[in-house]
């Protein structure tokens, strides 16, 4: 009997896991997509709607989730226009919430730049080039926000651009969407955070801009903290970075081993040749990024390689780190 619970609970959790990740799943298209919702029909109707449109992935968990949060029938007619790839449980807090002025869900996943930020706005209907223009300088928006105060008079706006989904309809501008990621960003930053990294001795500035190196570098939250405290070690003892993330954000290439011509580029975003943090962040980091650099896996690495499966491989020595090179990649 004993194993027969055990079994059920197991397999109760593997269900609970795949159900959270199907609802929370993304494939971060930038398309547009529209869809109806008219007045009378039922959740069921909808989800059949909206898997025929390649909305969404699975009609069980779609109808699901709205049993679970009690709200079948809380869902608003009208119509609706969606980023492609948007997640189930996105598409579920638009069509609660109503279509107001034709909304639109627009993510921006972590890690992007503001270029990469600018095309994803572009394929939504608003300026890339504006875009551009208004993240260029910092000095607009920091009489608004403080966590701007620490970073260089002519920083960008680039690590403060909060990866999330936002909610946008045909009156927002680039400027109010910007404010939007700048508000996330201050609202995600507690007051605890805050704290800690002036307890630290650290700036923000240098830890968005740290966050943003490893927020290109692994996905795994704890692979995160773990190369959080390696970059920490190399960079209180003068040790250069070595970050293929900054070589990728200097050409562009976003390759898993930059060339050799590519490593003997001049520029302060050269982390190979030029020890210490870049001159300001090179991407758009997550929160748990961003805590990974505060809150960083203490560790006895100095040198790590992330295989073709995704593996992160850590070695002590670059004699041990060689060696896994000609094992991992060679």
């Amino acid at each position: 009997m004993i194993k027969i619970i055990k079994k059920i609970i197991i397999i109760g959790l593997i269900l609970s896991i795949y159900f959270l990740f199907v609802l929370i799943e993304s494939d971060k298209s930038e398309g547009l997509e529209s869809f109806s919702i008219e007045k009378g029909q039922g959740v069921n109707e909808i989800s059949i709607n909206l898997y025929k449109q390649g909305l969404i992935d699975n009609k069980f968990v779609f109808e699901t989730y709205l049993w679970l949060i009690r709200s079948e029938d809380k869902v608003k007619a009208g119509k609706y226009r969606v980023t492609t790839g948007t997640s189930i449980i996105n598409i579920s807090k638009l069509i609660l919430k109503g279509p107001q002025e034709s909304q639109i869900a627009i993510t921006i996943p972590e890690g992007l730049d503001r270029r990469l930020i600018g095309e994803v706005l572009e394929n939504n209907d608003l300026s890339k080039a504006l875009f551009l223009d208004l993240t260029k300088n910092k000095e607009e928006y920091i009489a608004q926000y403080t966590f701007l105060e620490d970073a260089p008079q002519k920083a960008s706006l680039e690590g403060y651009l909060f990866p999330d989904t936002y909610y946008i309809n045909a009156n927002t501008d680039e400027e109010d969407f910007i404010i939007k990621t700048l508000n996330n960003f201050n609202n995600k930053l507690s007051k605890e955070l805050r704290e800690e990294i002036k307890k630290q001795g650290k700036t923000i500035f240098e830890v968005v801009s740290l966050a943003s190196i490893i927020e290109r570098e692994v996905p795994n939250d704890e692979d995160k903290k773990m190369i959080a405290d390696i970059f920490l070690k190399r960079l209180n003892i003068g040790m250069a970075l070595q970050s293929d993330a900054t070589i990728n954000f200097i050409t562009g290439k976003g390759m898993t081993q930059p060339t050799y011509d590519d490593l003997k580029i001049d520029s302060l975003y050269n982390s190979y040749l030029y020890p210490g943090l870049p001159p300001g962040p090179i991407s758009n980091p997550g929160l748990s990024s961003i805590e990974a650099v505060i809150y960083p896996i203490s560790n006895n690495y100095y040198f790590f390689l992330t295989t073709k499966e995704g593996e992160v491989i850590y070695s002590v020595d670059y004699d041990e780190h060689l060696r896994n090179k000609a094992k991992y990649l060679d």
